[in-house]
């Protein structure tokens, strides 16, 4: 079963010319874009990794949403109340479509990939793992997908291992084999790494994961605005990512999960709507999605999710993909043309590699980095990205960190080439 619909059914857009997106045209689409920073500068926006812009439409569903039909989901029987529910329910679809999810029915709304994570360590690993069970990692994990581990294994007395890289970034496959000799229960690993913008083998990893007998979680959040996710090639049992780093609101993110894996895990929350029959002393549980969405969500940001992946899906994620690539292959050089002494991290190659630039200016800590850059009008990410362990297996306090989405453009990459000779003139280096 495919959610896929052909080329044909989205039409021509302006946006996309001779197969190519037009970035300026998409720029257009975020007013945040057009406005001067508190130094009175452009915005120059290159911190996606960390949170996208949004688009009018994103911004305007939002809007509507609060103006015209604000009303709980799956309780009203009233008109906006149905209204509310039916685009509830829509953006489900319009999210399973997004990742080519079977079944829409199996993408659970969260607030975000660590809580759609935490879902998975709590529901499935506390009745799954059992002292002595290995859980495998990687070392270029967010901490999102490391903490809720290192907290199961501690109550479960089970153990974690880890997939080391190597020094430009890279996963060792060759370890991870002999780590699957230990027969872990689960492996969990990034799509992308949002530090180094690794793009790691997830087919390939899960693939050798099932034959060793262990379940695979993907951690999407970095993958799911930049490359396309077809979660059925993939085969993971469970992928998460967040809403707020694919255009989409704070506030929304999912889980997609097999069925048979949701349908025997325990809830996660407890409370209304994750209920079918609430007695003194004793419940019974929803269906599958409903089951695991207690209480009240932020509906207007889960709307927009599915917004958000419908604006995506009509770019098509191949030349969302393409296009960053082509800023990589355009950046990497001029960086290290421009400024020979920059320390550049990460895979050099751009087919592996997402749209992340971690940098370092020797002498210069990396907070300095950013706030001057910031009077020029450039926004970047500066520190640890939530990567402690990475940065410290790199040997590296910090880092400035470059990141690139769908409105990036040259331009951006030549600021921040100026930028930079403008932090060196200010620190005499």
């Amino acid at each position: 079963m495919t959610l896929i619909e052909p080329a044909a059914a989205l039409g021509t857009d302006p946006r996309i010319r001779d197969g190519r997106l037009v970035p300026e045209l998409i720029r257009a689409e975020f007013p945040i874009l057009g406005t001067l920073n508190a130094h009175g500068r452009p915005l120059v926006y290159l911190d996606s990794a960390s949170s996208s812009q949004k688009p009018l439409a994103v911004i305007e569903a939002m809007d509507t949403y609060y103006r015209e039909y604000n009303a709980n989901v799956h309780r009203g029987i009233y008109e906006i109340g149905e209204r509310s529910t039916a685009a509830y329910e829509a953006a489900r679809r319009s999210v399973a479509r997004f990742i080519n999810a079977p079944d829409h029915h199996e993408v659970v709304f969260t607030r975000n990939a660590t809580e759609a994570i935490n879902l998975v360590a709590y529901s499935w690993g506390r009745r799954n793992i059992a002292a002595g069970d290995v859980i495998v990692l990687t070392e270029m994990e967010h901490h999102a997908n490391l903490v809720p581990w290192q907290l199961l294994v501690q109550e479960k007395d089970g153990d974690l291992e880890f997939i080391p890289i190597t020094d430009d970034g890279v996963l060792r496959l060759d370890v991870f084999e002999v780590l699957l000799r230990l027969k872990p229960k689960l492996v969990a690993f990034t799509h992308v790494s949002n530090t180094l913008g690794t793009i790691n083998p997830v087919a390939e990893m899960t693939r050798m994961a099932h034959a060793a007998g262990a379940l695979v979680l993907v951690d999407g959040a970095q993958a799911v605005p930049h490359v396309p996710v077809d979660v059925q090639a993939i085969e993971a049992d469970f992928y998460v990512f967040s809403g707020h780093k694919m255009l989409a609101p704070t506030g929304s993110g999912a889980l997609w999960a097999r069925r048979e894996l949701l349908e025997a895990m325990p809830p996660f929350l407890a409370g209304g709507e994750m209920i079918r029959e609430v007695h003194l002393r004793r419940s019974d549980w929803n269906d599958i999605p409903w089951k695991f969405e207690a209480g009240t969500p932020d509906i207007a940001a889960e709307i927009d999710l599915g917004v958000a992946a419908d604006y995506l899906r009509a770019l098509r994620m191949g030349r969302v993909r393409e296009h960053e690539r082509e800023l990589l292959e355009y950046a990497l050089p001029a960086l290290a043309v421009a400024h020979p002494e920059l320390s550049l991290y990460g895979p050099m190659d751009p087919a592996i590699r997402g749209g992340v630039i971690p940098f370092n200016i020797p002498g210069i800590h990396p907070h300095d980095v950013a706030q001057v850059l910031d009077r020029s009008g450039i926004a970047v990410r500066a520190g640890h990205h939530c990567t402690m362990p990475l940065h410290e297996r790199l040997d590296l306090a910090a880092t400035a960190r470059a990141s690139f989405n769908v409105y990036s453009t040259r331009a951006d990459v030549d600021a921040l080439i100026a930028g930079i000779a403008e932090v060196k003139r200010v620190f005499g280096v």
